[in-house]
């Protein structure tokens, strides 16, 4: 194969394509509906479906049901629409069915949203937030090998910017360790026989009278603890020596590491970090990426949300310093001042100098 300039929303969905996704539903919202509308061109081709739905309560329940069958299925929209979906989205993960879903978002405004939820129970996601089209297209493949791994959800966290930033890329495979087979799903395979399938959300076991709901709760606290025991991921780059750590994430953080990178070549001790996953939050890589640092920088494109888990990762080992804040433009899709890297280079100079919000 060979490169090929791509909108972002193109290259995820031809991304989903070859990972498998066969079903997507989605209701139309920018910076949402170009991913929908790429997934309407491709999937034909290979005999899938893409529906634009009634409404995002609506794509969530045509997903749901074609995860059942077993299908690589999707769906998404910007965090307003995902506030519709999270009741399905908690029933989901309880459902154990493996969910990818896309959140193009506004800006960095739905981070508590993404890794804290707003449905009901005890419940996680997986949270990949990509920094450009080209790792898009891989963790587009791998949220797909975790949702099927873990028979849970998997959130790509995007923005404007991803979706419709273009770039040189080459869409090609990632071959991943053969996965368990889908002995749950509701097929159709065993018809009437006494010997079907049931997918439920509260534990029921076919063939056993009542419910346990203690012992299913446990069992899924157990899955999501190996969940972040092992699937936290992280990229960081000149903190073994840096007075001043920024921790960034997804495509705020492409502008952050690339001033990182100027103010190193200039000889200021600066570091870079940047969680690749949101949940879990690479915590143990933070702390030791901070170690001798006397202070942790947050650039966030918000009015502070993962400065919380930035301060619960380092439990005061230096104080942490908010350099991010509310920007963005007239049209609320989030392409504000704070991407230009001047204004991000005064904020990063302004935490060596200790001024800021502490904490």
């Amino acid at each position: 194969m060979t490169r090929k300039l791509m909108e972002g929303s193109e290259a995820m969905a031809e991304a989903a394509v070859m990972a498998g996704c066969r079903f997507f539903a989605g209701y139309p919202m920018t910076p949402f509906t170009e991913l929908l509308e790429s997934f309407a061109k491709q999937l034909p081709a290979v005999d899938g479906v893409s529906i634009n739905a009634e409404s995002e309560i609506e794509a969530i329940g045509m997903a749901w049901g074609a995860l059942a069958t077993g299908a690589r299925a999707a769906t998404g929209s910007t965090g307003q629409g995902l506030a519709l979906m999270q009741e399905s989205l908690s029933e989901i993960t309880r459902s154990e069915l493996p969910l990818v879903y896309f959140n193009m978002a506004r800006g960095q405004y739905d981070y508590y949203q993404a890794t804290r939820g707003g449905g009901h129970g005890d419940y996680r996601h997986l949270v990949l937030a990509p920094i450009d089209v080209h790792e898009a297209v891989e963790l587009t493949q791998l949220a797909f090998d975790l949702a099927d791994r873990w028979r849970n959800p998997v959130q790509i966290y995007g923005d404007y910017l991803l979706a419709h930033t273009c770039e040189a890329v080459e869409v090609k495979r990632i071959e991943f360790p053969p996965l368990p087979k889908k002995h749950w799903a509701v097929d159709g395979s065993l018809g009437g026989t006494g010997k079907s399938r049931n997918i439920n959300p509260i534990g029921m076991t076919k063939g056993t009278k009542g419910i346990d709901p203690e012992g299913f709760w446990l069992r899924l606290q157990a899955k999501h603890d190996a969940m972040q025991e092992s699937e936290a991921r992280f990229e960081s780059e000149h903190c073994e020596d840096a007075e001043l750590v920024v921790v960034a994430f997804g495509t705020m953080a492409r502008f952050a590491r690339y001033v990182v990178r100027e103010l190193r070549n200039e000889g200021v001790r600066v570091g870079y970090f940047r969680p690749i996953t949101l949940w879990p939050y690479p915590s143990a890589a933070l702390k030791k990426a901070a170690r001798g640092a006397r202070r942790v920088a947050v650039l966030e494109q918000n009015a502070g949300q993962m400065i919380d888990d930035v301060r619960l990762s380092i439990l005061g080992d230096a104080p942490v310093v908010s350099i991010g804040g509310i920007s963005s433009d007239e049209a609320g899709f989030g392409i504000g001042p704070i991407f230009d890297t001047s204004i991000i280079r005064e904020r990063i100079e302004r935490g060596l100098g200790a001024e800021g919000n502490h904490s």
